[in-house]
């Protein structure tokens, strides 16, 4: 079976540990979102296709699920000693040797894609992991500031403010001029299912369906699509994804962002939803199944991906 899997960062990868637990024998390609890249220090980074790599490579520190395991900050210290800003986002040393590969690689005429490919030589995660564009798209938030409404990029709003401005609305910086990266396509239509993890659906999954012609492709393939819930009991599980749906109008619970989603057929892409046992049950999208959706170890999340493959299987 060739399942497809449309992720961000933590949840995501979390849920392709037992995604690929669950189907060892099968060809799992993941579409990452690079709307999140940033650049830092001369430096291209990207935190979701790191943490998908790191986390199914065995390099993640699992306590916070982003970043190397054994982290060290050295490099960081001492560009704090300089006043180099900006440092409020902690690039670790064993961290920045990924970057500085993407980044040399990426100055040498190589695109995103391949240079994904390259890094993951090293860390083996089991499945294809391509970034949804070659092209720069960047997340902006538009937030109140002392000084009036202000853009920002989303790390800094994310990661330096905690998400603690009051966000307006999302922007997806050259998400027009974007084409899906090579591969992206053929993995959609070829596909026999495509799943959304975990993730958030505005900032993660969003941007990956903004690309010109990815969205249109989940439409057209007969593949169902069928997706996984990252709110329990009103709160994300990770991150601050109520925050996020807050600011486009979504209440954070399970069956408005099921409704997010919309139905296919109906104007959306949901053949199926997986929420948590308890949460509200979603009327908008015709397979649904109530069940546990926290994944504590590697067993709780193939067992996930089991239910959630086989309710459109």
């Amino acid at each position: 079976m060739r399942i497809t899997v449309l992720a961000g960062g933590v949840g995501g990868a979390r849920f392709l540990v037992g995604l690929r637990s669950a189907y060892p024998n099968d060809e799992i390609t993941v579409i990452g979102n690079t709307a999140d890249d940033i650049w830092l220090q001369g430096l291209k980074v990207c935190p979701d296709l790191d943490t998908v790599m790191y986390t199914l490579g065995g390099g993640i520190d699992t306590d916070r699920g982003w970043g190397r395991r054994d982290e060290t900050y050295t490099v960081l210290d001492e560009l704090g000693a300089y006043g180099f800003e900006p440092l409020w986002f902690t690039l670790g040393d064993r961290d920045l040797a990924t970057h500085l590969i993407r980044t040399q690689l990426l100055s040498a005429g190589y695109p995103l894609d391949e240079v994904t490919a390259a890094l993951c030589k090293r860390w083996d995660p089991g499945v294809t992991l391509l970034p949804m564009t070659n092209d720069r798209v960047e997340t902006h938030v538009v937030v109140d500031t002392d000084a009036g409404p202000a853009a920002m990029h989303f790390q800094q709003w994310w990661v330096q403010h905690r998400a603690a401005l009051p966000a307006h609305r999302f922007t997806f910086v050259g998400i027009d001029a974007a084409t899906p990266a090579s591969g992206v396509l053929d993995a959609i239509w070829q596909s026999d299912v495509i799943v959304l993890p975990p993730s958030n659906p505005v900032v993660s999954i969003g941007p990956i369906l903004a690309v010109p012609g990815i969205r249109e492709a989940v439409l057209d393939t007969p593949a169902p699509v069928v997706g996984v819930s990252g709110i329990v009991g009103g709160r994300p599980v990770k991150g601050m994804a109520d925050v996020c749906l807050a600011a486009i109008g979504v209440a954070a619970d399970a069956a408005s962002v099921a409704a997010h989603y919309g139905a296919r057929g109906d104007g959306g892409i949901l053949d199926g939803w997986v929420y948590e046992s308890g949460d509200p049950e979603p009327t908008s999208v015709r397979a649904s199944l109530a069940t546990t959706t926290l994944m504590h170890d590697e067993a709780a999340a193939a067992e996930l991906a089991r239910v959630t493959v086989g309710l459109v299987t």
